[in-house]
């Protein structure tokens, strides 16, 4: 596995250079090129000046040489292995300890790598809060629904997910934002960013005005929570459905009532929606689905109803706000993975439920619940393995949306300014850095295969 390791190591050399080759080649066959002209506007600047600015960028990033050696000047400076340069940018000697250095940036005048380094953890977080909900809620589902092929569960489930998986990200994102952080409807959320100006000069944590605010955010969150639960779990389907119904209604008379203008459809369409969604849930024969999200829902309603009663003084503290920010990105960045995942788990489920290893299981007397945990399900886990390589990417990809809607100062947004700005630095750094992710990935996925199946050996 060590050799495997290595070897896949050395293969993401050449990789990452026909990457960057071909953004390279790209940019510099766009009309005007890589060239100091095209950097400098030069609408307010005098004929002497324009010239000395279009000498230090032919100076500094030999945009006056030919683009092979452009890129090859590029690819010097970012290895650590290389020649030095002199104080007049030209070869020098060859070193093994040079030190790598991905240049400055023409548009923002700062190192890359440390544009770089304030970009990347942004994103790294979305992804990262992102992933464990995509994969927790799809393999619960896609479980269920392979278990409950063709029932109730199952069907509704597919009609939702495909419902999900077709709306585009941008789309939902500008829903989002039209509807829940707009001063036209409902602002309950902010409209960008990753934290308000005052975020900096509040505590870490929330600072409520006295230990009685403490005590009503607990109690009211863990009553509704309780209540829901134990509602959710009752045998007499149709009152659990008859009060999860009404539940719902109310809540959308709420939300009819807090609406700045008084619409007519407001009180008719979002009782009516939360009335039947609350209503499914609770008729899903799905018990921890339900109980789940029921609970949620129940802990949900007690925090608001907490919120609105507390003293005044309460400050939400940096690390709310951020949760605040983050909601509604986080919600248009999951939920076409998660849609699309949970369509997969249930397929790769049913195809080994019926194999041969699984009825010699069930033969030999083995219960069902362990047949599914510990047979079936691993197997499963080939698929959602694959498909995991291919998603880090596939988020970052979506982040670039997410990122340009919500104004949030991540990967996605420095790659759009790179590009309309022709930063070449920043665009081959992006790249690079992508890339690189990328090919970890897929490394990462190959190494998961061995620990989920034992017959796979790369030696």
């Amino acid at each position: 596995m060590l050799n495997y390791i290595i070897r896949r190591l050395l293969l993401m050399i050449p990789t990452l250079l026909g990457i960057t080759i071909v953004v390279f080649t790209i940019m510099a066959a766009a009309p005007g090129g890589i060239t100091a002209q095209s950097l400098v506007g030069g609408a307010d600047m005098k004929p002497q000046e324009k010239q000395a600015l279009m000498d230090y960028y032919n100076k500094r990033y030999g945009l006056d040489q030919p683009a092979y050696m452009q890129y090859l000047r590029w690819l010097n400076n970012i290895s650590p292995v290389g020649f030095k340069l002199d104080d007049k940018n030209n070869f020098g000697d060859f070193s093994f300890s040079k030190g790598s250095d991905l240049g400055e940036s023409l548009y923002y005048g700062r190192p890359v790598a440390d544009i770089l380094s304030e970009r990347i953890p942004i994103t790294l977080l979305l992804n990262v809060l992102s992933i464990p909900l995509i994969y927790i809620l799809a393999i619960t589902i896609g479980m269920k629904a392979a278990t409950d092929r063709d029932g109730r569960f199952d069907v509704s489930s597919s009609v939702i997910m495909l419902g999900l998986w077709s709306v585009p990200t941008m789309l939902a994102g500008v829903l989002l934002i039209g509807f829940f952080a707009n001063i036209q409807h409902w602002q309950w959320f902010p409209t960008a960013g990753l934290s308000s100006y005052s975020a900096k000069n509040m505590p870490f944590l929330p600072h409520w005005v006295s230990i009685w605010d403490i005590a009503k955010v607990f109690i009211y969150s863990s009553l509704g929570a309780i209540l829901t639960i134990s509602l959710s779990r009752l045998k007499h389907f149709q009152i659990r459905i008859a009060f999860f119904a009404l539940l719902g209604v109310a809540l959308g008379l709420w939300m009819a009532n807090s609406h700045p203008l008084s619409l007519t459809l407001n009180w008719i369409f979002w009782p009516s929606l939360l009335g039947s969604t609350l209503a499914v849930l609770a008729w899903t024969d799905f018990k921890l689905f339900r109980i789940a999200g029921l609970g949620f829902i129940g802990a949900g309603i007690g925090l608001l109803l907490a919120m609105n009663s507390l003293e005044a003084g309460f400050v939400r503290g940096y690390l709310f706000d951020n949760f605040w920010h983050l909601t509604l990105p986080i919600l248009c960045l999951s939920y076409g993975g998660f849609a699309a995942l949970a369509k997969l788990t249930r397929t790769a489920v049913l195809e080994n439920l019926n194999s041969d290893y699984a009825r010699t299981a069930r033969a030999k007397g083995v219960a069902e619940k362990e047949v599914l945990w510990h047979h079936v399900f691993r197997n499963s886990l080939l698929p959602l393995i694959t498909a995991s390589a291919g998603l880090l990417p596939a988020l970052m990809a979506g982040s670039l949306i997410v990122e340009q809607i919500f104004s949030i100062e991540g990967m996605g947004q420095l790659a759009i300014e790179a590009v309309k700005s022709r930063d070449r630095e920043l665009v081959l750094s992006i790249t690079y850095v992508s890339g690189f992710l990328t090919l970890i990935g897929y490394l990462l996925a190959d190494f998961l295969y061995t620990l989920v199946d034992p017959r796979v050996s790369y030696e």
